[in-house]
This record gives C-alpha cells, structure tokens and sequence, in this order.
C-alpha cells in the first residue's frame, strides 16, 4: 500500500523545487551526503510497517551536529517539511518519509559518549543500539532496562520518539521512566536541553512531553539514559494453559497478589507453535496459551516469590508450571518470545503487527473480542502480550498477494484498536500512532483533546514542519472517520458526532 500525503485531512504540502534545494545544500553543506537518485532513495521508502511505502524526494546522512542544525535552519528558512529516521524499525509508519520532503537520517550518530558507574548513568548519541548501551554498562554489572524484542537493532533516538518498553516494562517502566535529560535541536536549529542530569528539573516536565512525541516537536541530538544494577538473580517460570482466558486471568491474579515480576509475558497456541518450531524454546505446543513469568532480585526473595507464583498459577487453572533449570533454560524462553515476531513471519507470507494497550482486568474478554474478530474476518491472529502491563501485540496474518487480504488484516488492525479503547484502553503501548493509527485516535481523542494535541505541537514547530501528517489527526480527518462509522451504523463512540 502506498500512503500518499493527504492535503485534504492534513493540510496542502508545499511544493519543494528539487534541483534549487539540491544546489542549496550542496552550497551551504558541501560536506553532508545527499541521496537524491531513484535507486539510492528506494531503501528508505518505508520503516519497519512495510506495507505503507512513500519514496522520499532527498535523504541526508549527517555525521556532524554541526551539519543537523544547518540543514534545519536551511529547510525552515525554505519551508521544507523533515522527517527524523534513526534505525527504520519502528512498526507504526512513525518515519515514513514525504515525496516532498527530506529524510533526515540519524544513524551515524552512533557513538556511546560517556558510561559513568558512580553516577548510574549514560551518554549517548541517537543512534547507538539499545542492546549496545547494555553491553558498554555490563563491565560495571549495570544494564539500561527498556528491551524492546527489536533491541539488538533498534536505536535509543527512536525508542525515545516513540516511548519504547519491552518485556521487562511492568517492573522497569519504559523509555519516558529511564531518562534524565535528552538534547534536541528545534525546527529552527537551535539547541535545547530538556532534563537535567538530576532527578528532576524544575518548570513543565518538558522530557515527559517530548518523550513519545514522534519526531514533531524537535531532533534528538543526545541522551542522558539510568542504569541499573544488573539483579544478583533472575529466575523463569513457564505456566501452560488449556484456554488463553484462565491465561489471562492469572495475570491479574499474580500483580493482585502484590507480586510485581519482572516480566510477565503471554502467548497463545499459534505465537507458541510458530517460535517452538524456529527456537526450539522448550514450549510445550499443546498448550493454548503460556505464560512466562520472571522474578528477580537477592536470592532468598526471588526463591518465596517462585512458590507464590507458582501457587497463584496453580490455583489460576495452570496445567502445568515449569521454573527454568538454569540460566540456559532462562535465556532460551526469554529468545522464544523475543523471536516471537520474526517465528511468525515464517508460517505466514506477511502479517500486520498491532499494538494496545488495556487493562489487564479485561484481558479474557479482549482476547474472546480478538478471536471473534479473527472468525469474522477470515484471518488467523497469533497473540503475544506483554501481560503484566497489558500491552498487546496480535498479529494478524495475511497474504499481500491475495485480492483484499490486506484490507481486511487493516481492518481487524482497526477493530482491535477501538475494541482496546472501549475497554478503557489505549491504541498504543510502544509501538507509536505514526501513519498506522491515526483514524483511532479519532476514536480515543474528542475535539477538544485534538485541538490541545496540535497547539502542542504548533509551540514548538509553527510551520508544521517535522514530520507533518503524522500522529494528530485533523478534526476534518476526524470528522471522516466518524462518518464512515455512522454510515455503517457502527459508531461506537458518540463524542465523534462533535466534529
């Protein structure tokens, strides 16, 4: 699918004269590499959400802060919109570019610039790795605790513009809950420091709002990330379940219990199937649904919490629970669900990857929602969660190649979403809104909210600059989208009727 700029949702796109933009950077910039042919552009028609491509008209590949904030300058001066790309491998169409646009890649900003023990901290620069932060804390027996699945590839830049978590989020927080201070540089080049490098700043928590912004409000130049002391001991336990909704409701029993694990994680039969046959985890295949389940901390508190869990998933309906022999077995479940992602892409020729969040007390019921959804639309849907924190992750499999299978994947994807909001949830954990999402939030955001959102953004970037069409809707796209539900009788939100 191709998602073309919208101008009548989103506002017209300037037109941007190519060759006069070309000959302006190459002038001003002689130094900074510029991508202008068809054939070096195409590789950065798309993040990591394949199905939604866009060539972009010219990518630039800085490896100076210096030449960052001179492209800015140059690009507001001229009223050139910008898109901020790290690794690609966000999964919401966050750094999709514009056919009138510059993509602004930040992944030769890859150095880890301090690791300071005492302090507990690290510098660094966007486009390092998250596992590379990890790895440079270890000498120290530190760690940096957000790991999305995507962790040995993704960048810390792009876990901040979208607020990244991972399977440990429920005990560690996400990315928003690891930082101290993150530079930027505004749409106009110049700098910003938001934080500090104590626990808290004073004024407006500006990191918290820039956190999760997508790329809209400015360009990450460096973080200032927490490490953690690496836990003395960190043990599995693996709980098989006859039906995903006893599943669902032991994770609700384990954190009423006042257990927080470390990681609390979920997988239905076909997620469960599909990693054993690429892993070979240990998982047991006849199971409908599992549970992984991480305690850690000293010793002795580890060793109570197990026999509580265990007696919690016992009395949940667990058919079985299985604590991992050694640190082997441990590192084997965890590669299981961290492969989660690629294992069912090999039983399927494509699948569509969605993300929600709800609370975990409505896990049963969202999970029947889900498979009704499947039944009705034709398509098999493999379910991995990040559990503890309900934070969901279907995956709807299809085949691109096959007439309307991919609307209807698009579909599901849409349903699930409002399905997530009606419950009291939210249409995103980590994943992001990028272009993916942006008809829900018209579903989970009323006008006002919308129109609070784009003032927001219009602080901080008048000209609508970095990366426009992304994340907020127009009321217009809003009032779209409500029409479409009202004209199938299906609106199940009635504030939509306001726009």
């Amino acid at each position: 699918m191709s998602i073309l700029y919208d101008e009548r949702v989103d506002g017209p796109l300037p037109s941007v004269d190519k060759p006069a933009l070309l000959a302006a950077l190459r002038e001003q910039l002689p130094d900074l590499e510029v991508l202008h042919t068809q054939e070096d552009l195409k590789p950065y028609e798309c993040d990591g959400l394949s199905a939604y491509t866009a060539t972009p008209m010219l990518v630039v590949l800085p490896e100076r802060i210096e030449q960052v904030e001179r492209l800015l300058k140059l690009c507001y001066q001229r009223g050139v919109p910008v898109v901020a790309r790290g690794a690609g491998t966000g999964l919401s169409g966050g750094a999709l570019p514009l056919e009138q646009g510059i993509l602004l890649v930040m992944a030769r900003f890859n150095k880890i610039i301090e690791v300071n023990p005492a302090g507990r901290f690290a510098r660094v620069q966007p486009g390092v790795r998250n596992l590379a932060i990890s790895q440079a804390a270890a000498p120290h027996e530190l760690y940096y605790a957000p790991d999305p699945s995507s962790q040995i590839a993704c960048s810390i830049g792009g876990n901040v513009a979208e607020n990244a978590g991972g399977v440990h989020c429920l005990k560690y927080g996400l990315t928003v809950h690891n930082l101290l201070k993150v530079d930027v540089l505004t749409v106009e080049g110049e700098h910003m420091t938001l934080g500090s490098d104590a626990l808290d700043a004073p004024g407006f928590d500006l990191l918290a709002l820039f956190t999760g912004s997508e790329g809209m409000l400015g360009i990450i130049t460096e973080v200032t990330v927490k490490l953690l002391p690496k836990p003395q001991v960190a043990k599995v336990l693996l709980a098989s379940f006859d039906s995903v909704e006893k599943a669902g409701r032991a994770v609700g029993a384990i954190i009423a219990a006042g257990i927080i694990p470390g990681g609390l994680e979920m997988m239905d039969n076909l997620a469960i199937r599909a990693v054993e046959d690429f892993i070979h985890a240990g998982y047991p295949v006849e199971a409908e649904a599992i549970l992984l389940c991480e305690l850690d901390g000293v010793e002795a508190d580890v060793q109570d919490d197990c026999e509580r869990v265990r007696a919690v998933l016992e009395a949940a309906g667990a058919s079985e629970v299985r604590l991992a022999r050694d640190e082997a077995e441990r590192v084997r479940f965890w590669a299981g669900r961290k492969n989660a992602f690629p294992a069912v892409g090999r039983i399927s020729p494509d699948y569509y990857c969605m993300d929600g969040t709800i609370p975990r007390r409505e896990l049963p019921g969202v999970l029947k929602g889900i498979a009704d959804l499947s039944a009705e639309y034709g398509l098999r849907v493999a379910n991995v969660f990040h559990a503890g924190d309900g934070n969901m992750h279907p995956l709807i499999l299809f085949d691109a190649n096959q007439p309307g299978e991919l609307e209807r994947a698009e579909a599901i994807g849409g349903k699930i979403l409002e399905l997530c909001v009606k419950v009291g949830g939210s249409i995103t954990g980590e994943h992001g809104v990028g272009r993916e999402k942006i008809n829900q939030m018209c579903a989970q955001f009323n006008s006002d909210e919308l129109t609070l959102f784009h003032a927001v953004k219009a602080a901080f970037d008048p000209k609508g600059l970095l990366n426009p069409g992304k994340n907020i809707p127009t009321l217009h796209r809003c009032a779209e989208f409500g029409a479409m539900h009202v004209h199938h009788g299906k609106l199940p939100f009635p504030d939509l009727e306001r726009f």
